[in-house]
């Protein structure tokens, strides 16, 4: 009898572990405030708990996001192929009907969908600890770690090793020089939003913000992000280089990741945003080459 209680109880804790579900946005506030405030206090906030500020824009107006790193978050990128991805953090604080709303990735999420290896949590607490946590949003219903994992938007759609190769060259030297040239350039109009290096590897991590074309982050926000608590913090794209080759998530998957519940047809819908994913690869791909068409 006792043999299968604990069988039982075996049972109802591997069930239990299977339904925790995860949400790619945590809310922290939702408040009155003044962005530039919020926003000073928001850095000082992450700075005391150990965080670096690696970068921040406004991709467009009463919104703000700030990129963060620390060196944890940094060794866990270095652990897997592709892990880089997954180096920054981002911030978003953005005005909606006289409140602010301070919003951030979940690394948790984060982690799963950039397939990471080693424990997120140390991130996720320090996170938590410097920007509180009212609750997880995006889709109405979360997904699992295994889903988040091996996600895909629908059959026929990108995985997240389905990356974009964008340009190779001779050394990890010279290719880090000619997306730097790229972005210097504004190619494609991009803007450089951040750079980090990823320790003991030659890997490092861009975030480039777009403002031409359909795959400017106004023109696709103003599509896909239409809740009332905002998913601001899903800019901006990445550009990465690991070794000789520069990369960047499929564009597809990189929007679907984040908003798993966007329906494909109708209002605020991917056929919104149709000509967005081709218009931000082109503009990657010009950085790449370093401004060239």
């Amino acid at each position: 009898m006792k043999k299968i209680i604990m069988i039982l109880l075996s049972l109802i804790l591997i069930l239990n572990a299977k339904e925790i579900l995860y949400k790619p946005f945590i809310l922290a506030i939702h408040e009155e405030g003044v962005i530039d405030s919020v926003a000073k206090d928001v850095k000082a906030k992450m700075i005391k708990e150990g965080f670096e500020i690696a970068g921040e824009y406004s991709p467009y107006e009463n919104s703000m996001i700030i990129i963060v790193s620390n060196e944890k978050l940094k060794e866990l990128s270095s652990r897997s192929n592709y892990g880089g991805f997954g180096a920054a953090q981002r911030i978003s604080i953005t005005e909606l009907n006289g409140k602010v709303q301070v919003s951030y990735t979940n690394p948790v999420y984060m982690f799963y969908a950039y397939q990471m290896k080693g424990d997120m949590k140390p991130v996720y607490e320090g996170m938590k600890k410097a920007l509180g946590f009212i609750s997880e949003f995006g889709p109405e219903e979360g997904l699992e770690a295994e889903d988040i994992e091996d996600y895909h938007y629908k059959i026929m759609m990108p995985y997240f090793e389905d990356v974009l190769e964008l340009e190779e060259y001779n050394s990890y030297e010279q290719a880090v020089s000619m997306v730097e040239k790229g972005l210097e350039m504004k190619a494609g109009g991009t803007s450089k939003v951040y750079r980090i290096d990823i320790p003991g590897k030659k890997e490092t991590v861009f975030g480039v913000s777009l403002s031409v074309g359909e795959g400017a982050d106004k023109f696709v926000m103003d599509e896909i992000d239409f809740k009332p608590i905002r998913s601001t913090a899903h800019l901006p794209y990445e550009i990465m280089i690991t070794g000789k080759e520069v990369i960047a998530l499929h564009t597809k998957f990189r929007i679907a990741i984040n908003f798993p519940d966007l329906s494909m047809m109708g209002s605020h819908s991917f056929m919104g945003i149709m000509g967005a994913p081709g218009d931000i690869e082109d503009a990657l791909e010009m950085v790449a080459k370093g401004g060239k068409d």
